[in-house]
């Protein structure tokens, strides 16, 4: 497993670029078809997967994931947490922010 610290942001663009044209090509679909099924651009779609896509919006990335299925893998990026003790209340609400006193 790769140590996703040591890439830039870009490098990482590019290797999430990479590994979903690997998705899409086990779908046996083409950046067409993509494009057909996400409504995303073909041009951005080719410049993902090449490397060469300057930035991706999450949404965009989101829509590409449905195409090939692998929209569940947004879980394993950001799991749910249990609920933590430190952030409910007396009152047994949960905190909605967490707010930094200045000690003096």
């Amino acid at each position: 497993m790769s140590d996703f610290y040591e890439y830039s942001t870009p490098e990482l663009v590019r290797l999430l670029g990479s590994r979903f044209k690997d998705y899409r090509m086990r779908c046996n679909l083409t950046q067409k078809e993509v494009a057909e099924q996400s409504g995303i651009g073909l041009t951005t779609i080719h410049k993902f997967e090449n490397g060469t896509a300057g930035n991706l919006s999450l949404s965009t990335f989101i829509l590409l994931l449905r195409v090939v299925g692998q929209v569940n893998a947004l879980d394993d990026v950001l799991p749910e947490l249990p609920e933590s003790p430190y952030l409910v209340r007396r009152e047994e609400k949960k905190a909605q922010r967490i707010r930094h006193t200045n000690k003096k």
